[in-house]
Formats: structure tokens, C-alpha cells, sequence
């Protein structure tokens, strides 16, 4: 079995119950996707990454992050696709999908559940 054979099957979630400051951590990786982009979660992964007592923020922190690199890819095809006049519906789109699946993702990471993002492109692993 090849890598590639389950790419869209995102990881398992980390189990067992986060501390308080780590779903804090987590939280403010979502919401910083609305306004940062992919900047606010890379640098909380980077800062976590190599602590292995934070596994659940590094955990959000990327999927944070995978979804904000998918979002930017899909505002790079939009904005290609407004010379056919669709990419004005489809930016409008993907800006409402990006505010409502990282709030959610947010209550779901401060309520101390790993939330997975549909439809992302898990490039960092």
C-alpha cells in the first residue's frame, strides 16, 4: 500500500483530555485563520511542534494550518476564475466556508475535542 492510496483520510485525533491551556492554544489557532491566514497557526506549530506534552495543540495547530493552505488555494483559483465570473460567487464562498468551519473548529478546540476540517489538503503531516 502506497502512500497516496488514503489521501484524503485525515489522521486519528489525539485521545485522553487536554489541559486547560491547550484547548486555549488550540482555540486561538482556528480563529487566527480568519484573520491571518495560515501565518497564526505555522508559527503555533512551529512553537509546539517539538513538545511532546502538547500533542493536542500541535495536532490543531495543524490542521489549522492545513485548512488555511487549502482556503489559500482556493482563493488563488477564485481570483484566477473571476476573468469567467464565477470567481466573484466562488470567493464570496470560500471567505463564508473559511468564518464558519474555523469558529466551529474553535468551540470544538476549546471544548477539548480534536476537530477535523472537511475537504482539506493535509500537506503538512
Amino acid at each position: 500500500m502506497s502512500d497516496f492510496d488514503n489521501v484524503t483520510a485525515p489522521p486519528p485525533a489525539p485521545v485522553g483530555d487536554a489541559p486547560a491551556d491547550q484547548r486555549t492554544l488550540s482555540l486561538v489557532a482556528h480563529l487566527l485563520g480568519i484573520f491571518t491566514g495560515f501565518i497564526g497557526a505555522l508559527i503555533i506549530w512551529l512553537v509546539n511542534k517539538d513538545d511532546p506534552q502538547k500533542g493536542f495543540v500541535t495536532d490543531q495547530a495543524k490542521e489549522a494550518l492545513n485548512f488555511q493552505i487549502t482556503v489559500a488555494i482556493a482563493y488563488i483559483i477564485s481570483t484566477i476564475l473571476v476573468v469567467v465570473l464565477i470567481g466573484g460567487l466562488l470567493l464570496t464562498l470560500v471567505w463564508v466556508a473559511n468564518l464558519v468551519l474555523c469558529i466551529l473548529a474553535a468551540v470544538k478546540a476549546n471544548s477539548g475535542e480534536a476537530y477535523r476540517y472537511p475537504f482539506t489538503l493535509r500537506l503538512i503531516k
